[in-house]
C-alpha cells in the first residue's frame, strides 16, 4: 500500500492524512512516528527507482527475477551473495533484454572474481555466446599478469576498461552499464571506465584476444551473475529499457 502511495503524486497529502488523523496523544506518538518513517523510507527507495522508469530485479528478499543455479546464491541481511559452498555458479534474469541502463552495486573479496553477462543465453561461456563484463579484485596479486582486456569492468576479450576506480576491499562499488546498439558503456564509481563500439569487432571479425566472440553480436539475452568460485556480494539490482 506504502509503495501504491509514494508513487502517487500526492506525497504531501498522504504525509498531512498520517498526522491528522492517527490521534494527537501521547501514547499514539511510537505509531506515528512509525508511519513517517516508513513513508519517508519508501519514497527514497521506491520511488528513486520507479520514477526514473527502472525495474527492481532483486529487492533484498527474493529471486523471483532470476533462474540459473539460484541454490549457489543466498540473502542476507538484504544483499545477494555468491556462495561457493553450494554451488556458486551462473544466475540469469528470467527475461531477455536488448538495449538497457544497469545498475548495481557489489562488494569484493581478496582476489574475487566474478562476471557480469549481458545478451547471453542460459547455456555456454556467456564471455562467447554472449559478452562478459569482468566483476574482479584488480588488486590482488594473483591477477597481476593479466591481459588488459581481464580486468575489471572490460567487455571480455574485447575492449580493455580503466583501472584505479574499484574502493578498497570490504566497501560498496556502485556500476552502471548501458548497453545501447552496439555501445557499451560502463560507469563505476562516478567514473566512465569503458565506452567502446562492439560493432568494430563484429564488421571485421577480429578482436585483441585472437578468438570467436559471436554473441557480439546478440540483439538480446538474459543478463547474468557468473560466479567463479569467489564470494561476493550484490545489491540495489535494477533495470531500465531504452
Amino acid at each position: 500500500m506504502i509503495n501504491l502511495l509514494v508513487q502517487s503524486k500526492y506525497k504531501i497529502l498522504v504525509f498531512i492524512f498520517i498526522f491528522i488523523h492517527v490521534p494527537r496523544i501521547e501514547k499514539d506518538m511510537p505509531v506515528r512516528l512509525i508511519m513517517y518513517i516508513v513513508f519517508c523510507t519508501s519514497t527514497l527507495l521506491v520511488g528513486a527507482q520507479t520514477e526514473e522508469g527502472f525495474k527492481v530485479l532483486f529487492d533484498g528478499s527474493n529471486l523471483e527475477s532470476w533462474t540459473g543455479n539460484t541454490g549457489g546464491y543466498s540473502i542476507e541481511d538484504g544483499t545477494l551473495v555468491v556462495n561457493p559452498e553450494k554451488g556458486g555458479g551462473n544466475l540469469y534474469t528470467k527475461e531477455e533484454y536488448d538495449n538497457f541502463i544497469f545498475r548495481f552495486e557489489f562488494k569484493l573479496t581478496e582476489g574475487a572474481n566474478n562476471g557480469l553477462g549481458i545478451r547471453t543465453p542460459t547455456r555456454g561461456d556467456a564471455a562467447y555466446v554472449g559478452m562478459e563484463l569482468q566483476i574482479l579484485d584488480n588488486t590482488a596479486d594473483v591477477y597481476k599478469d593479466l591481459q588488459c582486456y581481464q580486468y575489471h569492468g572490460s567487455v571480455y576479450g574485447v575492449i580493455p576498461a580503466l583501472r584505479g576506480y574499484l574502493e578498497p576491499l570490504g566497501e560498496w562499488n556502485v556500476q552502471e552499464v548501458v548497453a545501447d546498439g552496439t555501445r557499451i558503456k560502463i560507469t563505476l564509481n562516478g567514473h566512465v571506465i569503458l565506452d567502446g563500439d562492439i560493432g568494430l569487432y563484429i564488421n571485421n571479425g577480429k578482436t585483441i584476444d585472437g578468438k570467436d566472440h559471436p554473441g557480439l553480436g546478440n540483439k538480446s539475452g538474459h543478463i547474468g551473475f557468473l560466479g567463479h568460485g569467489h564470494v561476493l556480494w550484490f545489491r540495489n539490482i535494477s533495470i531500465k529499457e531504452i
